[in-house]
């Protein structure tokens, strides 16, 4: 009973640690994204993940029946995809924002594991979308009844996130953990290198500005910021899966959902505004809602 008590402690401890980085990680990016494109921010920070993969299956090979290669560049593609929107917004909206946008993901989850793998939607999971919907309409408070471009990668990011994570139900099936992350890190090193290379030679307009830019050499301090959101991102990575081995998933998704708090404090030391009574209750009910989601799939 102590040695549980224990590893819990641990657990919430490193969680809480991970968030922090995390969110540190949101602050360094949102600092770049200022100066640089996002484009290129979404390069760098999954440059450091192919190498570091690339180590560890050097070092122990790969053994998986594969044969799923469409649903894998499926996963990577929306994975960086999603990664690139939230790295965007980061520099156009107050980051406590931009996190609550991404951390939508577990409410997109349940309803695309519905939706595609014909898993149990519980009531209380309908509760929890009808609470996050509500708060990602208050968050975003559109005027005219429509969305802003900000506020439609925003969303896009969770959802975008929540096709990857559903996707890599089936893949287990297939790949080993190592390929299925490569898969994301792999397209989010080259889809950049691509998309740079288009917007050396062609402009497009305002609505594409996210996903086509040229290449800008970082300079100084520029380069600090690129070695700290590398390195606060796999920090982070590892406190989250040492969290999960020690306590249960439900108590450390609940945990996570810090990372929102710590971002918010964090962006108003970079200059953010200091949220309304709207943006803040949107908040409390994103975060409300997937810790229903948490709850449910750890009871489940």
């Amino acid at each position: 009973m102590k040695e549980r008590i224990k590893n819990l402690d641990r657990g919430i401890v490193l969680m809480l640690l991970a968030s922090l980085t995390f969110a540190m990680m949101g602050g360094f990016a949102k600092l770049l994204t200022q100066q640089l494109p996002a484009l290129e921010v979404t390069f760098f920070r999954n440059i450091f993940g192919v190498v570091i993969i690339a180590l560890a299956i050097w070092k122990v090979p790969l053994k998986q029946p594969g044969g799923k290669p469409l649903l894998l560049f499926f996963r990577g593609a929306m994975g960086f995809l999603a990664l690139l929107a939230y790295f965007y917004i980061m520099g156009k909206i107050p980051l406590g924002e931009a996190i609550t946008y991404n951390k939508t993901s577990p409410l997109f989850v349940a309803f695309f594991a519905w939706l595609f793998l014909r898993e149990k939607l519980h009531w209380s999971a309908i509760i929890a979308l009808i609470l996050g919907f509500t708060g990602i309409v208050l968050i975003a408070q559109p005027e005219n009844g429509g969305f802003d471009k900000y506020d439609i990668l925003g969303i896009f990011s969770g959802i975008g996130a929540a096709l990857a994570y559903t996707s890599i139900r089936e893949l287990r099936r297939y790949y080993d953990t190592r390929a299925i992350v490569m898969s994301f890190m792999l397209v989010g090193t080259l889809g950049p290198l691509l998309f740079m290379a288009i917007g050396s030679v062609a402009s497009v307009g305002i609505e594409w500005d996210w996903i086509i830019a040229p290449f800008v050499m970082p300079h100084g301090v520029q380069w600090l910021y690129i070695v700290a959101v590398g390195t606060s991102a796999t920090v982070s990575q590892l406190l989250m899966t040492k969290a999960y081995e020690l306590t249960k998933a439900g108590i450390v998704g609940t945990i996570s959902y810090s990372n929102i708090v710590f971002g918010m404090f964090i962006g108003i030391a970079l200059g953010d505004p200091i949220p309304d009574f709207w943006t803040v209750l949107g908040i409390i009910l994103v975060i409300l809602s997937g810790l229903i989601v948490a709850l449910v799939k750890e009871k489940a």
